[in-house]
């Protein structure tokens, strides 16, 4: 291993082995490593150095890039044990189990080499199940398990080899963006400053200084003042070069290092023999370092715009809450309000947590959450989310959910998700980049080598011009910036994504299936008829009879465990007709056939009748005519049987969601082939498809059989999109190639699903294809317009007819015009409105 580190010239004389700063002799330690003697600057580069040839890693000096001064170890955070708390933890990992994922930002992170030593040192930590570092974002991510391995030593071991890190938060991580911005803004000025006081030496020299005594003067003047401006502006363009030649990927920051370098360096020349014949470049090399700077400004300023979608989201949390404790209101930090504590809302406020309104009422202003601008009442008894503002009136609400576990945690989470993600489009232009900067590089060859016999500084100008102008950039912003805009857009209405992948194939999608109950329908069921063999009940009948009576409020008893519309719709009429709600045994629920529990020693089951015929329960044949005139209404049934035989047949209606009927004729027009799925007989889910204009059905579909239909569709050549919102719907949409979930429906059917609509509008399963669709057009318009700046700028700089500083004021032009083009999507969302 020491032969590796001897590839790296050791540090010079007089500077820290580690980090290659000087060193006071004075103040010098020394050490031992691997029988040599070393200096350090401080005790924190010693052990640093120590800990890495410890670990057998020494292999990072080799990989650091030569004279890359690395920095001295950062400052550890302070109570390091708190990060081991659940409480703290709770913000920053998704789930307290034993095996926790975390994003960490690091600090000290500058090349691949760190990359490589972060990774290989924390995967040889016991209990470390991932680690991988995303370069660009200086984020680690770190799966480990809780009980073998603490945070607070993971923490620990990345500090001893020389990197400080904290749970990740996205305000501190939007800080640092403005840091990096704010450092290119510097070099861009002081380029700029440079650049204005460099043309006043090249007017003298246009103006015929360069034949006079003073030619020298204004030569080593100009030197003066492009050299500091090309080692501090050009700075990033180096780092970057030098960092994608050593992993062997090639960036667009080849081409322009190149390009000055090749340009300052013959100035230099010039300069330094005083020959008589050629010119200086030095007010080039500094006027397209400043025009570069100004278009990467430029794009910054515009990405951080256009996903500023986040950050939007992060503003609607509330920092503090008004908790009551002890009957006093105390104003508190949001993050040491607890679960089950009573926060007080008044009037106009932002609602600080999820929870449940336990006293009070209010109209709510939900835009934000589900994209509709109408406020919606809220009384006793009532969900409210966090980030809404209440209206008129003041609310006392129990706190249920809390900063990453309320309904706009989750959404900020998946925002951030589906922005960092990649479509598969992107994987092939990220193939594309390097291959096209090797093409860049061998343009600029042939163009010096064509033009260099004729006239060395036009070929030398040329090949420069061509380095410069070639601008793979779109290709590297195309997808992310169009996958950015649309999944922040979409979430400000409503529309969450999950990932880039998901937009890509949602545009290919020709078959759309519909769960019936709680998606094309309303899900809130209304008990229509009871119908038992002695007697029966309508709606608008007022109170039933003793016997009915008692067989609504036995059921009741059993489906208020049950989470399905049905147990609602009998819960609503045993609430109303104020029955006694008694505790049962043995409760047991079948999602997508019925439930069944114990009762005063009387086994109740209800459910549909393919159920009831597998439990072996007898039938009463009265109810089969029933039924059937039940179907041919479009109204569901629900038999219920009392220890083994059938005692009454339930009439379930269930109203078609507004805009469902508009969602399938346009879906239609659209030439999407539609299924209705159902679990209800084939007679019912008929009648519901025919009040909808007309679709496939297939009916009597045991939850187990929905993705296997699905499968089967999928067989048959068709792209699947699954719309539905039960727990019995979640195989479906995992298996379909898109699933959707509306935002009213079970944490299940939403955690499976790719798309979620969280205001529970039809009209959006259609907004979310054209969403898909604009998205995949423009990433592929953004790499056209790429395609089409370099057919025609590339040629003309290698034929002279663009100069090296035309070619720094071009170059930036793609990659504005493909973020303007990515931000046009928002005009999608204004035709809507």
């Amino acid at each position: 291993m020491e032969a590796a580190r001897a590839e790296t010239p050791p540090a010079a004389e007089g500077c820290c082995y580690h980090c290659s700063l000087p060193v006071d002799p004075a103040e010098e330690i020394h050490a031992e490593i691997e029988g040599e003697p070393r200096g350090f600057c401080c005790i924190g580069c010693k052990s640093v150095c120590e800990a890495i040839y410890a670990a057998g890693l020494q292999g990072f000096y080799q990989r650091t890039p030569e004279g890359t001064p690395l920095a001295p170890p950062p400052e550890l955070p302070r109570e390091l044990a708190l990060y081991d708390l659940d409480e703290v933890q709770e913000e920053f990992v998704a789930s307290l189990g034993d095996v926790r994922d975390i994003h960490l930002l690091v600090e000290g992170i500058h090349c691949a080499a760190c990359v490589w030593l972060i990774e290989n040192t924390l995967r040889s930590m016991p209990g470390v199940e991932l680690a991988r570092v995303n370069l660009s974002g200086r984020r680690l991510r770190v799966q480990w398990d809780n009980g073998r391995l603490r945070l607070s030593a993971i923490i620990q071991r990345l500090g001893r080899i020389g990197y400080a890190a904290v749970p990740y938060d996205p305000e501190a991580a939007e800080g640092s963006l403005k840091r990096e911005n704010r450092h290119l803004l510097y070099r861009m000025a002081f380029a700029g400053f440079s650049m204005m006081n460099l043309l006043w030496i090249s007017i003298a020299l246009y103006s015929g200084a360069d034949q006079g005594e003073f030619k020298g003067l204004f030569h080593w003047v100009g030197f003066c003042l492009a050299t500091p401006t090309l080692i501090y502006s050009g700075q990033p363009f180096f780092k970057g070069a030098w960092s994608g030649i050593r992993n062997l990927h090639l960036g667009m920051d080849v081409p322009i290092a190149v390009g000055a370098s090749i340009t300052y360096l013959y100035s230099v020349y010039v300069t330094v023999s005083a020959t008589a014949v050629g010119e200086v470049y030095y007010d080039t090399v500094v006027n397209f370092l400043f025009v570069i700077l100004v278009g990467r400004y430029l794009e910054a300023i515009s990405k951080r715009q256009a996903v500023a979608s986040t950050q939007r989201l992060l503003d609607l949390q509330p920092r503090v809450a008004t908790v009551l404790r002890d009957g006093e209101e105390r104003i508190v930090p949001i993050r040491s309000v607890k679960s089950g504590e009573v926060v007080l809302v008044r009037p106009g406020e932002r609602i600080p947590v999820d929870g449940v309104v336990l006293e009070g009422s209010s109209v709510i202003d939900e835009a934000m959450l589900t994209g509709e601008s109408e406020p919606v009442v809220k009384g006793l008894g009532a969900q409210v989310s966090a980030g809404t503002i209440n209206g008129h009136g003041v609310l006392k609400v129990e706190v249920r959910g809390l900063l990453r576990d309320t309904a706009l945690g989750r959404i900020i989470r998946l925002v951030e998700e589906a922005q960092a993600s990649k479509a598969p489009i992107q994987c092939v232009a990220d193939r594309i980049v390097p291959w096209f900067v090797a093409v860049t590089l061998t343009l600029a060859t042939l163009t010096f080598l064509y033009w260099v016999n004729s006239d060395f500084e036009l070929a030398l100008m040329a090949a420069t011009a061509v380095l410069i102008i070639t601008c793979p950039c779109a290709f590297g912003l195309a997808t992310p910036m169009s996958i950015a805009v649309a999944s922040g857009l979409g979430a400000r209405h409503g529309i969450l994504v999950k990932n880039g992948e998901v937009l890509e194939t949602l545009s290919s999608i020709n078959h759309v299936v519909f769960d019936k109950t709680g998606t094309l329908t309303e899900g809130r069921m209304s008990l229509t008829s009871v119908r038992t063999a002695s007697g029966q009940w309508r709606r608008g009948e007022g109170r039933a009879g003793a016997e009915i009576t008692d067989l609504i409020g036995r059921l009741a008893a059993v489906e208020r465990y049950s989470e399905h519309p049905v147990a609602s719709a009998i819960l609503d009429l045993a609430d109303e007709w104020k029955l006694e709600r008694v505790p049962v045994e043995e409760f047991e629920n079948h999602p997508g056939y019925g439930v069944r529990a114990r009762l005063g020693g009387i086994e109740i089951a209800a459910g549909n009748r393919a159920w009831m015929k597998g439990l072996g329960v007898a039938l009463n044949p009265e109810f089969e005519t029933v039924q059937e005139g039940l179907d041919r209404q479009g109204i569901g049934s629900l038999h219920l049987a009392w220890d083994g035989v059938e005692v009454a047949l339930l009439g379930l209606e269930d109203r078609i969601r507004e805009g469902a009927l508009p969602l399938i004729e346009a879906l239609k027009a659209d030439g999407m082939q539609l299924t209705l799925l159902s679990g209800d007989r084939q007679g019912t889910a008929e009648a519901i498809a025919r009040r909808l204009g007309g679709m496939e059905v297939i009916a009597e579909v045991m939850p187990e059989d929905k993705d296997r239909v699905i499968a089967r569709l999928q067989a048959g050549s068709h792209k699947v999109a699954m719309v539905g919102d039960g727990v019995n719907d979640a195989p479906a949409l995992v298996r379909a190639d898109i699933g959707i979930a509306l935002g009213s429906g079970t944490d299940v059917s939403i955690a499976s699903a790719d798309i979620v609509l969280m205001s529970s509008e039809l009209r959006k399963v259609r907004l979310a294809v054209a969403l898909s669709r604009r998205t995949l057009r423009t990433i592929r318009q953004n790499i056209g317009i790429s395609i089409t700046y370099n057919v025609i700028m590339v040629p003309l700089a290698m034929a002279t007819f663009v100069t090296p500083l035309v070619a720094a004021v071009s170059m930036p032009v793609s990659s504005l015009l493909v973020i303007g083009n990515a931000a046009r999507i928002r005009t999608l969302f204004r035709k809507q409105s």
